[in-house]
């Protein structure tokens, strides 16, 4: 605090002197937060770019920005600060008008690297000679109000669940906006560093392990969050929660400038801790999302700003030049290798390991380790520090073994029957909002999806899965009417089965399990009495009579056609996984039946399998088209075997 005491009593500030740091520090964040790291992935899934291809993409953009960040500090060109900022600048709001023109896997990948080049040049200038444009009265007040709004705007409900065209051309506003500000007057012709805070400040590389690990936990848990449609339905979908993650993002930006100035860097980065690898832990149990909400936003603004602070104002070195080498580490290492370490860890495993989070505590425990062997005490702000990590995450570790609603805790659910982890599954990834588990009484849903479940034996259910809503069919009975083949496909590739669906792909859950356990659940959603009730079923007359007027060849590539065909998806991909292969309706060669009334009952025979599906095997029913489509469906399929005996 001396440094800055010293600096106003050498110099007046006005009132809004350094607004110009504070629009960069906000524009910088929006422009990495909104597009970089989030409305650019939109845009590649607008136009289709395969999955596969994402992580050659996004490593393109890894490599720019840790190539660019180390080489920054060293760059002969472009002397002054002010020419390279407006070069990141420029550069970075060209890529989100790049982005916007038809892109291939290859130009994707040049655009990755443009904006991790441009980034990089952009963030490591910015914060090595930050004191040039924010000024040296209270400087860290200054970069929290900066990463408030920038977190506020990127919350803000109408650019958060923009376009990835608005989103777009939002962040090149954002990045014109700051080479405006960026090419004013400067208050200082040298930037003029703040003494460290702390009386012994950290080494160097300690804060650079912890920075690192906060933004690997950050990343992972972003990305387990947006990738789990349930988690992610209680964080921040729905305005709701997008205002609430925005003002505690502002209000702990504004928390974390308050320690930084007060207590330092390494009293913030254990509060970060805390609240991070407390959410993430939460993260692990369902029922606890809402805590995890709160915890997330709140660990992630109070590292955020030390990360522009630290190098800026907190660094135990005094000239602009070691400040923009460590800058150039920081960025490199902790941001860009630990993004991808964390996206890597949320990709492969959908979760944070119970160890990952007790090892990056320890990381922050060794300084008081070392210090109570060194001095055999405890300073004051370490024993608060080690005291709130300890609380905190404890708490959060409880709170993972407590029985929750459900009756089972993430302690023992490996012990649970795979119905049981299923199950939980289901509840986890939300299916709920989607699907009911209630067959309606004395309506069409009976004949459908199958026999009622009693009230009993709904009550008994913790919780209770009925629904209260429909935007995909009813489940209750699923494992009588899809085969596990069926629920695999349509999980990972819902289009190659299901015609048009609007059902997102979850083929990240195949990759722990989790996958074949809520297969296992649904297969278990099973009553047999559903067949009595389809083998009296006969379409009316008057749907007879409609399905003549029917484009049946149009239904049938619809709805049949990829296993039915020699050229189906669902046939080709997974010609190897059925139990019989499914006959080719279109060429290949049926069975002729001789006789009308033979006939008449071999129509109705594959109406009714259209219909309901053909129980034992893979063929699923089409039970949500109206009974004129099925019987279109039908005389296509005869049609058919009759053309083949000519």
């Amino acid at each position: 605090m001396q440094a800055e005491s010293n600096a106003r009593g050498a110099h007046t500030a006005p009132i809004f002197e350094g607004w110009q740091g504070v629009l960069l520090v906000a524009s910088t964040y929006v422009y990495f937060l909104i597009f970089a790291q989030f409305g650019f992935l939109r845009r590649l899934a607008e136009i289709r770019i395969p999955e596969n291809s994402l992580p050659l993409i996004m490593g393109a953009m890894a490599i720019g920005g840790v190539g660019m960040s180390l080489l920054a500090p060293r760059l002969r060109l472009w002397a002054c600060p002010s020419c390279r900022l407006h070069t990141g600048l420029v550069g970075c709001a060209l890529t989100t008008v790049w982005a916007l023109l038809p892109l291939n896997v290859f130009t994707a990948a040049a655009v990755a690297f443009t904006i991790g080049v441009s980034l990089g040049l952009l963030t490591v200038t910015l914060v090595a000679n930050l004191p040039l444009w924010i000024g040296i009265d209270r400087p860290l007040v200054k970069v929290g109000v900066g990463t408030a709004l920038g977190y506020f705007l990127c919350n803000f409900p109408p650019l958060f669940t923009a376009s990835p065209r608005w989103i777009a051309l939002t962040s090149a506003v954002c990045c014109l906006v700051a080479l405006i500000v960026a090419r004013s007057r400067l208050h200082y012709l040298q930037p003029l560093p703040a003494e460290p805070i702390e009386r012994k400040p950290v080494a160097f590389p300690l804060v650079l392990v912890w920075f690192t690990a906060l933004v690997w936990l950050d990343s992972a848990a972003f990305y387990i969050i947006q990738n789990s449609p349930g988690l992610k339905a209680g964080t921040w979908q729905g305005d709701l929660h997008l205002w609430r993650a925005g003002m505690l993002h502002f209000a702990a930006a504004l928390v974390s400038a308050w320690l930084l100035a007060r207590r330092g860097v390494s009293l913030a980065l254990a509060l970060a801790l805390a609240a991070l690898g407390s959410a993430c832990l939460l993260l692990l149990d369902p029922a606890r999302v809402s805590i995890a909400a709160v915890l997330y936003p709140i660990g992630v603004s109070l590292y955020s700003v030390a990360l522009v602070a630290y190098p800026s104002f907190l660094l135990p070195a005094a000239s602009q030049a070691e400040r923009a080498r460590a800058a150039g580490y920081l960025y490199a290492l902790a941001g860009w290798a630990g993004s991808a370490l964390g996206i890597g860890m949320g990709r492969n495993l959908h979760y944070v390991p119970i160890a990952f989070v007790a090892a990056a505590a320890v990381l922050f425990a060794l300084p008081w380790l070392w210090n109570t062997i060194a001095a055999r005490r405890l300073s004051k702000s370490i024993q608060i520090q080690a005291l709130v990590v300890a609380v905190v995450m404890g708490i959060a570790f409880a709170l993972t073994l407590v029985v929750h609603p459900a009756g089972h805790s993430f302690a023992n659910a490996m012990a649970l029957t795979p119905v049981e982890r299923g199950r939980r599954v289901y509840i986890a990834e939300g299916c709920i909002n989607c699907h009911s588990q209630y067959v309606r009484p004395n309506t069409a849903d009976v004949l459908m999806w199958g026999p009622v479940t009693g009230l009993e034996e709904i009550r008994r259910e913790q919780p209770p899965l009925i629904g209260n809503r429909r935007q995909g069919p009813d489940l209750s009975q699923v494992g009588a009417r899809r085969s596990p083949l069926w629920l695999r496909i349509h999980f990972m590739q819902p289009r190659d089965v299901s015609y048009d669906s609007i059902m997102p792909r979850y083929d990240y859950l195949f990759r722990d399990g989790r996958g074949d356990d809520l297969i296992v659940y649904l297969a278990s959603l099973n009553s047999r009495g559903h067949w009595s009730a389809i083998a009296s079923w006969q379409p009316s007359d008057n749907a007879i009579a409609q399905a003549r007027s029917i484009d049946g060849r149009m239904l049938f590539a619809e709805h049949c056609a990829t296993c039915h065909a020699a050229d189906g998806a669902a046939r080709g991909k997974w010609s190897a996984s059925f139990h019989s292969l499914p006959p080719d309706l279109v060429r290949g060669p049926m069975k002729h039946v001789a006789g009308d009334e033979a006939q008449a009952q071999f129509r109705m025979d594959i109406a009714r399998i259209s219909k309901f599906g053909l129980r034992g095997t893979d063929m699923p029913g089409h039970e949500y088209l109206p009974d004129e489509q099925i019987v279109a469906i039908a005389d296509f399929v005869v049609n058919q075997r009759e053309a083949s005996q000519k």
